[in-house]
């Protein structure tokens, strides 16, 4: 016999389906940017293993070249939407007490260990089951605070004359350009193990996300 179990709230599926296409948007827009001085790159010294580009003919292929105008109206305005939606979505987690599943505790980092190791198989036992995990827990958490970041940095790359004591703190336009770029890759990291995770944990749970119930099996009387 099958049963439904609540999970997620209508309010938390709404914050995460529309963020997905507003993040999707703020990235395809920051590309659009970063071709125009495509500057960073990793490497130890003056010894360069890859810049951190997209290769010309990709560029024009994907029609993503010399469109900077685009780019910058794009990223402007998503980034009230996706402020506005960032601060909603953390304002009900405080006045609803999402938070309590969502913040890690003290107890988190060791149990996220256990986590990954579990999901290497490296560990046979599984980790205590709650509504997310240690490993998720650090992980949103860290995602909303990157957030914050992203923000933060953007404001003081958008305005660096008006919130010049915003752009002096990240230390100066390009070393908080230089963070905004790497909190972007973060973003691309965490989607991509965020997707693994869901194909991994199957059906069941990407359906809970949009209907905001887990089917479960209970065996008969």
């Amino acid at each position: 016999m099958k049963r439904l179990e609540r999970k997620h709230p209508l309010a938390i599926r709404w914050f995460h389906w529309i963020n997905f296409p507003i993040l999707a948007v703020m990235v395809w827009s920051g590309l659009l940017i970063y071709w125009a001085n495509a500057v960073y790159r990793v490497g130890v010294g003056k010894h360069t293993l890859f810049k951190m580009t997209i290769p010309e003919h990709l560029y024009e292929k994907w029609h993503i070249a010399f469109r900077l105008g685009w780019g910058l109206s794009f990223h402007f305005f998503f980034m009230w939407l996706f402020a506005i939606n960032g601060i909603l979505y953390v304002l009900y987690t405080i006045f609803s007490g999402e938070w309590r599943y969502l913040l890690p505790d003290r107890r988190s980092f060791i149990e996220a260990i256990q986590v990954t190791l579990y999901d290497l198989r490296l560990r046979k036992e599984p980790p205590p089951q709650r509504k997310y995990n240690a490993a998720q827990r650090i992980a949103y958490t860290a995602i909303i605070v990157m957030g914050l970041g992203s923000l933060v940095t953007g404001l003081a790359i958008y305005k660096p004359v008006q919130f010049a004591w915003l752009t002096y703190l990240f230390g100066g336009y390009q070393m908080a350009r230089f963070f905004h770029f790497w909190l972007t890759i973060g973003y691309v990291v965490f989607f991509v193990v965020h997707i693994g995770q869901v194909v991994r944990t199957g059906w069941n749970n990407f359906r809970a996300m949009i209907i905001g119930y887990e089917v479960h099996e209970v065996p008969n009387e």
